[in-house]
């Protein structure tokens, strides 16, 4: 059993507000894990620890440590900007930048890194947006704007923009939260695909979408971990009496 993330006493803070409570919890490399529970309870900011992106908000901290292969990423000695380009981050509003082509999204991140090759850059451009389930329906509009998109396809684009620096993490903040069914059900079938190739962790409100696409759960309440395991076991037999009540809608 290999685990990506090995999360010990997590501890999160906004200024004096204690946002997440002692984590512990280890991630299954190359698997969907769903992190579930109302508002407010902690999801986004588990995630935004997980690529150290919580701590660029003014007057956040964290205490605990985060593990990614073996290191943790809260090291004195950790670049974290070299920590985020291991680890792709999708929002929950798709966010293609507006004034750049669908090619040049794409490009973004090589450019950034100073890869310039035009071969080079043609090749994981397709790359990319064929992983994203997104090629055939704009290889003939690469220089149009990625703003010209659907939503669907927008947000398949941030996916594409971030597989293409290669990172061996994903993850996704309530990625379908703004899109129809069958925007929705295109990006469910690429998650399963992802979780072949890449460690995929998912915040979402929808526990049917949880229940489809995740092989591990997570259920936050009030910053705490009540339960994680498969997501089968949590949705067919949970063992706490608060997942059992958040999950038939008794709360949330």
């Amino acid at each position: 059993m290999s685990y990506k993330f090995e999360i010990e006493n997590l501890n999160a803070w906004f200024g004096s507000k204690h946002v997440l409570k002692n984590i512990s919890m280890n991630i299954r490399e190359k698997a969907v894990t769903a992190i579930i529970g109302p508002s407010g309870c902690g999801k986004t900011t588990l995630i935004r620890c997980l690529n150290r992106m919580h701590e660029i908000t003014p007057g956040a901290r964290v205490s605990g440590r985060v593990l990614l292969d073996g290191t943790d990423i809260y090291g004195e000695d950790v670049d974290p900007v070299r920590t985020r380009r291991k680890i792709g981050m999708v929002f929950q509003k798709p966010n293609p930048f507006p004034m750049m082509s669908i090619y040049d999204n794409v490009a973004a991140g090589l450019r950034l890194n100073g890869i310039g090759d035009r071969e080079k850059l043609d090749s994981v451009v397709e790359r990319s947006l064929r992983m994203a389930i997104l090629w055939d329906e704009v290889k003939d509009d690469l220089r149009k704007s990625g703003a010209s998109l659907s939503g669907g396809q927008q947000q398949r684009l941030c996916i594409a923009r971030a597989l293409a620096v290669e990172p061996e993490v994903i993850l996704m903040d309530e990625p379908a939260s703004a899109l129809d069914p069958v925007a929705t059900a295109k990006l469910e079938v690429l998650i399963r695909m992802l979780a072949k190739d890449y460690t995929v962790v998912i915040v979402t409100h929808n526990m049917q979408q949880a229940a489809r696409v995740s092989d591990f759960t997570a259920f936050l309440y009030l910053g705490e971990l009540v339960e994680y395991g498969h997501t089968k076991d949590i949705f067919e037999n949970p063992q706490n009496e608060l997942t059992e009540k958040y999950l038939t809608g008794e709360f949330g």
